[in-house]
């Protein structure tokens, strides 16, 4: 049968009854590829093949899952239909192939063991939260399950984070390590029970097991009692989760929240909580229904949810999140933090709890028992570990909505390693991705595999933490990549390992700003044959001319690029110093476009007499000044002038509390607006904005007493007039009419907001991220695509 014919016979109306039976037999085999294993797909099978009254078998394959199949016709056309149709929750069925075979009669159904012969090209599902028929056994007396810490079945718990190798069996599991109990045995040979074929089945006989390391628990306490106690008690307690530890405390107690800040050395950087349940939560922030279903869907990831006015005693320390418009809110997604919660006739404990990565800033997170004891000792109080080991490190993923649809701030956990399918074939390669927010990627066809998110490279603990990521998602992809992809940035440590590990193999150097527009264009499907105009918004970016770029607008394909427009360059004094002191590119944004450092201004008064004499005689001669176009920096320089920020704790702060005064001032009428000066007088050249009249007019609303709430937000209407301008200048002279949006700045969603609805209204067509994030965590994906096309080809 061919797939035409089963599809076919799958549609035709079941016959009355009073029509002959067809009694002739058939036999197909159908290869099902895409997310297939780890998700009960062959119980699922199996089931399916018995209420069609089928004979045949089923077994997972490195290449995913084979079926065979026998009996009427219409039966199992009706099958061949069903195994897409019908797929469990957790499945994603990319291919089913269908292929007639000759008959071979049997009776029954079967699961076969699996085969482990050829290279792996099957999907491994993300870790997923338990579910609902979990969670009732979690809390039910009568149930064997009750209280265990480890509960899961086919349709939830760890997937991705415990697979060691594939096909997905728990021989190729960190759950090798627990031999099965005869109750959990029975119930996974049960092809009626929802935990057949369930590889991480367990129960309180057969482990995994908690411990409780630190702190001595009081007499009957067992090690989550003690654990909850200690919470309440204002301790910070080390957790052992699904892809790694978490540092966690009560979210209400301001000395418990403030110490754990001042152990990481945290700065003023937003924490995340973790609620019970919504209701928690509904009355410090906005919950849309778009926003309910990410926080409750399988994935749970950590959702930016806009804060309400404060009202009332709040449940929430004012230090977990100071200064932010948002809150980082996600909801339980193992029996672990629900038990840690409390379950419904538990003592009273903390309702919200602090849930951190656990480590230490620029740090990748602890996956490693022993090395939780002691990278965590200075920052936690205790620590709740099990004996399940974690294979893959995965931190929580960030989502927050941006002009009504998801957008990634980090794509990691219940996401981490679905692929993005690719518009364009590519050869098998390996791109390293970027040195902050570092993701690889792994591609080879039409499939790119992304890692968890690794962290920043600047940590030898987190370089060590790519390369072991690198070897695993090999492993389970089955990708040997012929060739590797990297930032031209010369001093990026991603760059510096592609050139340590290629071997014989090709190293493929692309710019930074093109692989984020080949990143968008790629999650959105684009072949390539027709170029976008590509605005790529972000804070450095090593550029052709070897200046810092960051403000580019290019007219970008695949196989190249041709810079459009950018913002005028302005000196980076100092480089990291300046991007930690923004007061510093504020006084150079002020030298650059010729405008007096009153005494008066706001970043003037936060420099230091000496450092300001020392960054006059810089900006003054040259020295140490690389040249900047970056957007980033201009944001970091009006949040000083507005005196929002002058100091910059963690990566992108002058930027967010820009932006979080934006939101403050009224959405009315924003009086006179603020716009760049834009140099378009030879079409051959880039159109350069000149930022000079904005910061002109910035001051003159300091001077005339303007909220900075009201000047941020200003600022950010110039910014989406300018790219308006620039698209349509484009548009002219190109005839293009689709704009890719992209890069950090754009994770912005005022700004990008903002800015789309203004392109839309003007025909454009415009490309958000919706698959990868918008800063250098999606950058890996758009140098896979753009190196795989061009190898071989000049670097």
């Amino acid at each position: 049968m061919t797939v035409r014919q089963a599809d076919a016979a799958a549609t035709e109306a079941v016959p009355a009854p009073s029509a002959p039976a067809q009694t002739a037999a058939v036999r197909c085999r159908i290869a099902v590829r895409g997310v297939v294993q780890g998700v009960g797909f062959r119980p699922f099978v199996h089931a399916l093949a018995t209420e069609l009254g089928l004979t045949g078998q089923v077994t997972n394959t490195p290449d995913g899952v084979v079926a065979e199949a026998e009996g009427p016709p219409a039966a199992v056309a009706r099958f061949a239909a069903r195994i897409r149709e019908d797929a469990p929750p957790l499945a994603m069925v990319e291919s089913a192939d269908v292929l007639d075979i000759p008959v071979t009669g049997g009776t029954g159904f079967a699961i076969r063991p699996s085969r482990t012969d050829g290279p792996s090209r099957t999907l491994v599902a993300p870790d997923a939260a338990t579910c609902d028929a979990c969670l009732a056994e979690l809390r039910d007396p009568a149930d064997r399950r009750y209280r265990h810490p480890f509960l899961t079945c086919t349709h939830c718990g760890p997937r991705f984070t415990i697979v060691t190798a594939l096909p997905y069996d728990r021989a190729m599991t960190t759950m090798a390590r627990f031999p099965m109990c005869p109750r959990c045995a029975q119930e996974y040979a049960d092809p009626a029970d929802r935990r057949f074929h369930a590889q991480p089945i367990a129960c309180h006989d057969c482990g995994p097991r908690l411990r409780l390391t630190g702190a001595d628990p009081r007499p009957g306490d067992d090690p989550l009692t003690a654990t909850r106690r200690l919470l309440a008690d204002g301790a910070v307690v080390a957790v052992k989760g699904l892809g790694g530890y978490h540092l966690v405390c009560d979210a209400a107690d301001d000395d418990a929240v403030a110490r754990l800040r001042q152990r990481k050395a945290r700065g003023d950087k937003p924490f995340a909580v973790m609620a019970r349940q919504l209701s928690d939560v509904e009355r410090l922030v906005h919950v849309s229904d778009a926003e309910r279903a990410l926080l409750t869907g399988p994935a749970r990831p950590i959702v930016l949810l806009r804060r309400r006015p404060p009202h009332g005693a709040a449940p929430l320390s004012p230090a977990v999140a100071p200064g932010s418009p948002d809150l980082g809110v996600m909801l339980p997604y193992t029996p672990l933090h629900h038990l840690l919660l409390g379950l419904p006739g538990d003592p009273p404990g903390p309702g919200l709890l602090v849930m951190t990565s656990g480590n230490t800033a620029g740090e990748p997170i602890v996956t490693d028992d022993d090395e939780a004891l002691r990278r965590l000792a200075h920052l936690a109080d205790a620590w709740l570990t099990h004996d399940r080991p974690i294979q893959v490190p995965c931190d929580d993923s960030v989502v927050r909505l941006c002009d009504g649809e998801p957008l990634f701030v980090r794509r990691s956990r219940g996401h981490a390693p679905f692929p993005v399918t690719l518009p364009v074939p590519v050869r098998p390669a390996l791109a390293t991705g970027g040195d902050l927010k570092n993701v690889l990627c792994l591609g080879e066809g039409r499939r790119a595999w992304l890692s968890a998110h690794i962290g920043d490279m600047d940590d030898l603990a987190t370089q060590q933490a790519f390369h072991r990521a690198e070897e695993h998602l090999e492993t389970v992809t089955g990708v040997r990549p012929e060739l590797l992809a990297a930032d031209r940035h010369p001093g990026y440590r991603s760059t510096q390992w592609a050139r340590r590990h290629a071997g014989e193999r090709q190293v493929v150097h692309v710019q930074h700003h093109h692989a984020h527009i080949a990143a968008a264009m790629a999650e959105h499907g684009l072949d390539g044959s027709r170029p976008v105009i590509g605005v790529a918004f972000d804070g450095t970016g090593y550029g052709d001319d070897g200046a810092i770029w960051g403000g580019e607008v290019l007219l970008a394909d695949y196989d190249g690029y041709r810079r459009l427009g950018h913002l005028r360059y302005v000196p980076l004094p100092g480089g990291d110093a300046t991007v930690r002191r923004p007061y510093r590119m504020a006084l150079a944004q002020l030298h650059a476009a010729g405008l007096d450092a009153a005494a008066d201004l706001p970043p003037v008064a936060a420099c230091p007499p000496d450092e300001r004499r020392l960054l006059h005689q810089q900006l003054r001669c040259g020295l140490n000044c690389v040249p900047t176009s970056s957007m980033g920096r201009l944001f970091d320089a009006v949040s000083s002038l507005a005196g929002v920020c002058h100091h910059a704790g963690y990566e992108a702060q002058a930027a967010l509390a820009l932006e979080a005064a934006a939101l403050t001032a009224a959405d009315d009428d924003h009086g006179p607006g603020y716009a760049f000066a834009l140099d378009a007088a030879d079409p051959a050249a880039p159109a350069v904005a000149d930022p000079a009249p904005v910061l002109a007019a910035v001051l003159a609303d300091l001077r005339a007493g303007v909220a900075p709430a009201l000047i941020a937000a200003r600022f950010h209407t110039a910014v989406a007039a300018l790219v308006h301008r620039w698209c349509r200048l484009a548009r002219d002279r190109t005839g293009l009419d689709t704009v890719a949006l992209t890069g950090g700045v754009f994770a912005n969603t005022l700004l990008a907001t903002t800015t789309a609805r203004l392109l839309r209204a003007d025909g454009l067509t415009v490309l958000l991220h919706r698959r990868v994030p918008p800063n250098d965590g999606g950058l890996a994906l758009g140098q896979l695509v753009i190196a795989a096309r061009r190898a071989d080809g000049p670097d």
